[in-house]
């Protein structure tokens, strides 16, 4: 049974069957990722004319944050260097860290060094932020996509509780201003994004598949030209955040609540303090600026310059379209006919700096 025709009531074991990934295809991407850390970290920089150091490579992307699809396959891991000293500096030298990367893979297919084998995809940016190929090992099933991007360490040692002191976040904003760049360094912070996500009930992380399995048969219409998928996660979690709160919930109330939201979309306006606030004067400026622009604005809870909402309106109003079809469909009806109940969530995140 397809999503539209599985009634609402039903929508749980809808996710347990179709959308939850399995414990063997969880081992498969666990061995691949292994891989390529092991790689990244002991054999890719191993032969450069300049010393390259790794100081941690991070698995962020759906695998990260728990909330991975059945039968999607894709991995983004963050390799931060120690000579890379600067956003800007990132900015700049990705590039010959992407293109070593690139060699070195070359290098290992050619050898036959590791029982895997890779292919670089082609890259569809003058100038791209990552490195993105598919892996195949004789242990897994299927093609594993992998996004690796080259980052600047700018949080060091990353522990459960970490909360960044302001001056990376004030020196985050002055670059990203300096240089134009607001949202191109949220890699930086990939463990934040993830930590942000990874301690959530786990039904909220299945609610979060079931936003991200709609707005999939969503892109397969309209292509590229709906807002990003980012911006539906964190809109799941604001709405179980001010509606629910509960480790067990209706699903339904929970998905249609989402869907609700998207149709507000012109009014929305999102913001976390769980790793930055208004308490510094200079961040604080930069949060009111952010949230004073066009909505929707949903900022990103670890990188104050990335507004994930996007700039294309259009987008949001394309995606509004598909929700009001599908309040029609049975995931959103109750036995009788009516509507399922929504959660009473406000499109603005309840101020704390007025």
């Amino acid at each position: 049974m397809e999503l539209s025709n599985t009634p609402a009531r039903d929508l749980d074991k809808f996710i347990e069957d179709r959308l939850q990934p399995d414990e063997d295809f969880r081992t498969q991407v666990r061995e691949a990722i292994d891989i390529i850390c092991s790689f990244l970290k002991e054999r890719c920089f191993l032969h450069t004319s300049h010393r390259v150091r790794v100081s941690k490579v991070v698995k962020g992307g759906s695998s990260g944050k728990g909330t991975t699809l059945r039968g999607q396959s894709d991995a983004d891991l963050v390799v931060f260097l120690t000579n890379l000293t600067s956003f800007q500096e990132q900015l700049q030298r990705r590039g010959e860290f992407i293109e070593e990367i690139r060699k070195q893979l070359e290098a290992c297919q050619r050898e036959e060094t590791f029982e895997v084998k890779f292919e670089v995809q082609k890259q569809r940016r003058k100038k791209p932020r990552a490195l993105s190929f598919v892996l195949r090992s004789p242990r897994l099933h299927e093609w594993v996509e992998f996004d690796v991007l080259p980052a600047f360490d700018a949080l060091g040692h990353v522990t459960k509780s970490y909360r960044p002191d302001p001056k990376v976040y004030i020196r985050l904003i002055q670059e990203c201003e300096a240089l134009g760049k607001e949202g191109e360094f949220s890699p930086c912070f990939t463990e934040l994004q993830r930590a942000f996500l990874r301690d959530r009930p786990t039904k909220l992380k299945s609610l979060i598949r079931l936003v991200k399995h709609w707005y999939q048969l969503c892109k397969n219409r309209h292509g590229k030209i709906l807002p990003p998928q980012y911006a539906l996660e964190l809109l799941t979690v604001y709405a179980w955040e001010q509606g629910s709160r509960k480790e067990d919930f209706c699903t339904a109330q929970g998905f249609r609540t989402v869907l609700e939201l998207v149709l507000q979309h012109q009014h929305l306006r999102i913001y976390w303090e769980k790793y930055y606030d208004f308490k510094n004067p200079v961040i604080g400026q930069y949060l009111r600026q952010q949230l004073a622009k066009p909505r929707p604005v949903i900022l990103d809870p670890a990188d104050p310059t990335g507004n994930v909402a996007g700039r294309d309106l259009c987008s949001w109003w394309l995606l509004a379209q598909e929700v009001r079809v599908w309040l029609g469909y049975s995931c959103c009806k109750n036995r009788n006919g009516s509507p399922v109940s929504t959660w009473n969530v406000p499109v603005c995140s309840p101020d704390s700096f007025t």
